[in-house]
């Protein structure tokens, strides 16, 4: 059972990287070699246990975290594999929220990629410990060398390897440890025999360089290993795993292995690594949460007989059990049939069954201990980012905000049968997927899905087709455009009404200034400059609602408005006639009225697009990329490819898919993230401005 462990000897680590990389075809691997599994499921044959949706099997991706526990050398390892696809970003996100260490894959002809930035920027973000592991030395244009140095320059310089490939592409033979000095061939049907050799003698000196250099760089985490280092010592093999550990652990340090997980070769060893290295969530140690009574911080350690705090960190719809709960426990024993309180609801829960995953396959268990991964059926109440705790002891714990959407698509039903089939099926995958939002459009009464990216969309549109059964068409893909100002400008707004009896009275003056966005305001700021009590303290909170809403219906073309600093400076009101409702209409008409002289702009997503392409198409792809308003950034070489880097609009890169395999024989692939919003040209912002005059409701009308 889940709490017999004990908690220096689990592993809560994810697989995370680029998409293509081979995260999945690795964790296959880490399934086959820990017992897990009998034979070895291939992506590219569509068999891979992790990718277990029938979309991903089609397209040989990985859309949504799988989690599964499997044991190696007395350890249990808690494993997630994570999409590398942008558009499934925030799957990474709630796993890297929940894990206690990473696993980096890497291309070993492509070094970093755009993704594994992203990925690796959100392990910075929660401090999660990461090692790297170079895949496919087997393929043709794997280049270590590179890699290491794609690592240091684009991720972090304290990446060190802790092994050298021998050979590469077709001349790859082995690997080098550079821990124990010693070369390992990889023998047997799947690679299951690791054998032990003396370095290759062509290798002997290229190994002893980088033996130096790593005890180079791990003398900074061990004083008495940087000593015996300094005085020409030999350092043992227990000494340099102290000493890296040590570095991993505090964040500081990144090692780097190598392999090939399709030939079967280096897993095994990265398994080792994990264990060796990886932290376990006593060394993560306490974590913090807000008790929701006092608003005051306290922290939870990790123990069995610690108050319980849990964190549901993703929803999954079983068609056979109903809905699975993942739920990472940092304190406290969880037990079949225990009552909790949802402390971010106020609600009781009761957990009806506990279940350790295998991919989709489940064992059952009576408990769960802290700093344990596990699905609980039965919680009604619970959504992603939700905090379980003891009733007598409350907390909330972090959670983490889903990205806005930066793509929307409108879905009709067939027929009316469908209609309701479609709400709940919808309500069920945004349930799932923090990052997909659907609400009906009131001025064409169509429901709207909005998401991360094309691709996203047509997994959730395939997914209401398969699994609720729910025929729907859709409509093109709608751009979130956003609206702007451009300096600073001030209003005056009166809402006045005398309808017999008591009237209604509101008067705002109030100025907009653009706002610098940070994490802390998101694109809004309210400052209250109301003195000498012109405007009655109680008003102020509905000035700042007016305004709050209406900046979300915009004014311009009725997009959400971003980045404004709102100041009411002056005004007046009525003893009797003043409420709330004529402040919000106040402050809604001096806001309109100071937008538009603040000459406002419509903005639109601005992606960063990476196209690695054979040289041969470089001029076709650059003028392609030209003709949809790109900005190309630069070009560089990565092995036999060209890497052409743009910024383009989002709205000019739907079907670009299609376009780029015709242009260049399937042969060229692109990544494109989110980057900025940026001003759309004049002529454009007309037509879109146009095309939805009209659909801007008047708070007027009210």
């Amino acid at each position: 059972m889940a709490d017999k462990i004990p908690l220096n000897k689990v592993r809560n680590v994810g697989i995370i990287a680029h998409v293509d990389a081979g995260k999945t075809t690795t964790t296959e691997r880490i399934l086959y070699y820990t017992g897990k599994k009998h034979k070895i499921g291939e992506v590219h044959d569509g068999a891979a246990e992790m990718d277990w949706m029938e979309q991903e099997q089609e397209r040989g991706i990985t859309i949504t975290s799988a989690a599964t526990t499997c044991f190696w050398k007395d350890h249990r390892i808690n494993i997630i594999d994570t999409p590398g696809h942008v558009d499934f970003t925030v799957e990474v996100e709630r796993s890297m929220r929940v894990l206690d260490g990473a696993v980096t894959v890497f291309s070993s002809s492509d070094g970093v990629q755009p993704q594994t930035e992203t990925v690796w920027r959100q392990g910075d973000k929660y401090n999660v410990p990461r090692m790297c592991f170079v895949n496919k030395m087997d393929k043709v244009g794997a280049d270590f060398k590179m890699c290491i140095e794609s690592i240091k320059s684009r991720l972090s310089e304290n990446a060190i390897a802790l092994q050298i490939p021998f050979g590469a592409a077709n001349e790859f033979k082995g690997i080098v440890n550079l821990v124990n000095m010693r070369y390992y061939t990889f023998e047997g049907e799947k690679g299951e025999q690791q054998v032990e050799h003396d370095i290759p003698a062509e290798m002997k000196d290229e190994a002893e360089e980088a033996r130096e250099e790593l005890i180079d760089a791990i003398s900074l985490f061990d004083d008495e290993l940087a000593e015996k280092y300094l005085e020409g010592e030999e350092i043992t093999e227990e000494e340099i795993k102290k000493a890296v550990r040590a570095g991993v652990i505090q964040n500081k340090l990144y090692p780097v292995l190598c392999g090939s997980a399709l030939r079967n070769a280096g897993v095994q060893m990265m398994l080792d690594a994990a264990v060796d290295f990886l932290p376990s969530p006593l060394d993560v140690g306490a974590v913090p949460g807000v008790n929701p009574d006092t608003e005051e911080e306290e922290m939870r350690e990790p123990k069995g007989d610690a108050p319980v705090s849990a964190l549901a960190f993703k929803i999954m719809s079983d068609p056979y059990v109903g809905t699975l709960t993942f739920v990472r426990v940092y304190s406290g024993t969880i037990k079949t049939g225990d009552q909790l309180l949802n402390s971010v609801t106020g609600k009781k829960e009761r957990v009806g069954r506990l279940l350790l995953m295998h991919s989709n396959k489940k064992e059952e268990i009576s408990e769960i201990g802290a700093g344990h991964i596990a699905a609980f059926l039965g919680l009604k109440e619970t959504g992603t980012w939700h905090t379980l705790c003891d009733n007598d002891k409350p907390v909330i714990l972090e959670k983490i905000e889903a990205p806005d959407p930066v793509i929307s698509l409108a879905v009709e039903p067939k027929s009316k049968k469908d209609q309701e089939k479609m709400g709940s099926g919808l309500a069920k995958l945004a349930a799932e997927d923090p990052s997909l939002r659907f609400y009906t459009d009131e001025e064409s009464n169509q429901t709207i899905i909005a998401g991360m990216g094309e691709l996203h969309l047509e997994i959730i549109v395939d997914r209401l087709k398969r699994e609720y059964k729910v025929e729907v068409e859709t409509g093109a893909p709608q751009v979130a455009y956003r609206e702007a100002i451009t300096k600073t400008a001030e209003a005056r707004g009166i809402f006045k009404r005398q309808t017999g009896g008591r009237g209604q009275f509101g008067d705002v003056e109030l100025r907009l200034d653009v706002l610098e966005p940070t994490e802390e305001n998101e694109g809004y700021e309210f400052n209250n400059e109301i003195t000498g009590g012109v405007i009655p303290r109680e008003f102020i909170p509905a000035i700042d609602k007016g305004a709050k809403e209406t900046m979300k219906s915009g004014i311009l073309a009725g997009f959400p408005i971003i980045n404004v600093k709102v100041s009411p400076f002056f005004g007046s009101y009525h003893d009797v006639d003043s409420s709330e409702v004529a402040f919000k209409i106040a402050t809604f008409r001096a806001f309109k009225d100071a937008f538009m002289k603040a000459d406002p702009v419509l903005l639109e997503p601005v992606m960063d697009v990476e196209v690695v392409t054979p040289e041969d198409y470089v001029g076709d792809v650059m003028g392609d990329l030209s003709s949809r308003r790109g900005m190309i950034q630069g070009q560089e070489q990565r092995g036999n490819a060209t890497v052409v880097n743009a910024k383009v609009p989002l709205s000019e890169m739907f079907g670009y898919a299609t376009s780029l395999r015709s242009a260049t024989q399937g042969r060229a692939s692109f990544t494109m993230h989110f980057s900025s919003y940026e001003k759309v040209p004049s002529g454009i912002a007309d037509d879109i401005i146009a095309e939805r005059a009209g659909k801007v409701k008047s708070m007027d009308d009210e």
